[in-house]
């Protein structure tokens, strides 16, 4: 395949792509699909296999289960709520779907991963899986010092490029790719914002599908064009802190973020990516003095 009809192929697909994460709770059409990416229905799931890894329907499936982990994670749905929305017509269909995805059921995976629980430190809590968990006193430390600001923020629209893979690999070909598109166009500057939109939790998704989304914010129309693609990020409520230091430390602000000061503070977290703007140039910045400034969507 000429390299300019593969930049074409993928720029396809990645619409296709987007359009699957926008329409999650959508019935799935493959001819529409198909419509999307400009590929005839006959051809369009070869190709999306062979270029994804996975069918179209074994992709829906997976973000799905991701979802309802994350629902069983962080929300307070029942089971059979989330089991139907992911797109399972019995509780046992579903929670067969989740063991084989997660190795045990729903209702256990709630149990040993409810957010009070997976921030927690083991040097300061022995969790016992077995226990009755009712009597679980969250920790306290770690949530009561954070600077975290509350605040809508507006719908944007960003140039991106996708990477997959863990996120040090997946961002560094992102970033390559984008900055190589933009920077001859001029959209490079002192004022640009450069910001990393994050969809998947690597302790949920296999390391090999993460992805993650270099992206940055326009402000004239552009049109798409090869790997680079168009999105519209932002809207409802957000929750926005600032971590100074290297971004391995990432990790540990969103477990603080997500399973402590959200809860501590009467707020749920929405389902979609976070947010990760770079207020500092890493290839000119000590790590320590590295500025992250983190947007997790949430909802009272």
């Amino acid at each position: 395949m000429k390299a300019s009809t593969e930049q074409d192929y993928r720029a396809r697909i990645l619409r296709a792509l987007v359009h699957i994460q926008n329409h999650l709770d959508d019935a799935v059409s493959l001819d529409e699909l198909a419509g999307i990416a400009c590929f005839s229905p006959f051809h369009f799931h070869r190709i999306f296999r062979g270029m994804v890894g996975e069918s179209v329907m074994e992709h829906v499936r997976r973000l799905r289960l991701e979802r309802a982990s994350f629902e069983l994670k962080h929300g307070k749905a029942q089971v059979t709520h989330i089991a139907f929305n992911a797109g399972y017509d019995t509780l046992d269909a579903f929670s067969r779907a989740f063991k084989t995805a997660f190795g045990v059921a729903p209702t256990q995976y709630r149990r040993e991963n409810r957010p009070s629980v997976a921030a927690r430190s083991d040097a300061l809590v022995h969790y016992d899986p077995y226990r009755d968990m009712t009597d679980f006193q969250p920790i306290q430390q770690g949530a009561s010092d954070m600077d975290v600001d509350v605040r809508q923020i507006p719908k944007m629209k960003v140039a991106f490029a996708r990477g997959t893979g863990s996120y040090a690999q997946g961002a560094e070909a992102a970033w390559q790719k984008l900055c190589s598109w933009a920077g001859p166009k001029g959209l490079l500057g002192p004022n640009t914002k450069y910001l990393g939109i994050c969809h998947d939790d690597p302790e949920i998704t296999p390391l090999d599908k993460v992805r993650y989304d270099a992206a940055i914010v326009l402000d004239r129309e552009i049109t798409p064009e090869g790997e680079i693609g168009i999105q519209e990020i932002g809207g409802g409520l957000w929750a926005v802190t600032v971590l100074k230091g290297p971004y391995q430390q990432l990790s540990d602000l969103y477990a603080r973020l997500c399973g402590q000061w959200v809860p501590q503070n009467g707020y749920s977290v929405r389902c979609g990516p976070s947010l990760e703007f770079y207020l500092n140039d890493p290839n000119v910045t000590l790590p320590r003095e590295l500025l992250t400034e983190v947007c997790l969507a949430i909802e009272s």
